[in-house]
């Protein structure tokens, strides 16, 4: 009983007095800002880049972006998030002061290497038959794509994306190495104000685990929607 008392006296000096729970609350906006910010940018990049690979494939002119799109994916998934957020931050956007910017630019960047793949996996799920199609219906190779072949391969994303917001999630803990303020870095000015090592870790701790268990219920619903479809189908 003395612990549990104690720990909310020490809960409350830490966490509420000088109302530092805000900086939880600003941080926590900051990392979903980062997060949605950078998944739109990475989708975005990566039906980019896997439209542009899956119509190369038949076309000498496309040939050279595709090689283009693997140097890219190549490049961006062999430097460590944080060394690219580092690039970012000091050297490419250096001359930017918002940080949130530069991080939801550097994550969606990193993110659209990732989610290439994944879109061009679900897109060439879709029987091959579907393209022939759709050039027989009178459709450019763009157009099939556009109104056949996407519609189609979404089942087939959807979930790998659900996962990769989760892991664009977690993996934005790292903004604040450079100022940002996430809900990590106020979790760590929070500890570092006060000298409490434990509860501003714990909020941190539980907010994260919260959002994910929050998303992979999402997931989980959005796969058995799908399910259900694909067996009407």
């Amino acid at each position: 009983m003395n612990f549990l008392t104690n720990w909310i006296a020490k809960f409350s000096e830490t966490m509420i007095e000088n109302d530092r729970y805000l900086m939880i609350f600003e941080g926590l906006g900051n990392t979903v800002k980062i997060t949605l910010g950078a998944l739109v940018i990475g989708v975005v990049i990566g039906l980019i880049i896997a439209v542009t690979k899956y119509l190369a494939e038949d076309s000498r002119v496309l040939k050279p972006l595709a090689k283009l799109c693997d140097l890219y994916v190549t490049v961006i998934r062999g430097i460590p998030v944080v060394v690219l957020l580092l690039i970012f931050y000091y050297v490419i956007m250096r001359s930017s002061r918002n940080g949130v910017l530069v991080a939801v630019i550097t994550f969606g960047v990193n993110s659209g290497a990732y989610m290439a793949e994944l879109i061009r996996s679900g897109i060439n799920a879709v029987d091959k038959g579907q393209m022939e199609a759709g050039r027989c219906l009178g459709l450019s190779k763009l157009q099939t794509m556009r109104h056949i072949i996407l519609p189609q391969a979404v089942r087939y994303v959807l979930p790998a994306v659900g996962n990769e917001l989760i892991a664009l999630l977690k993996e934005t803990s790292v903004a604040g190495y450079v100022a940002i303020r996430d809900l990590t870095k106020a979790g760590d000015l929070i500890r570092n104000n006060t000298y409490d090592m434990v509860n501003p870790l714990l909020v941190v701790t539980l907010c994260y685990l919260t959002m994910v268990i929050g998303l992979t219920a999402l997931l989980g619903k959005l796969e058995k929607n799908l399910a259900k479809e694909k067996k009407k189908k």
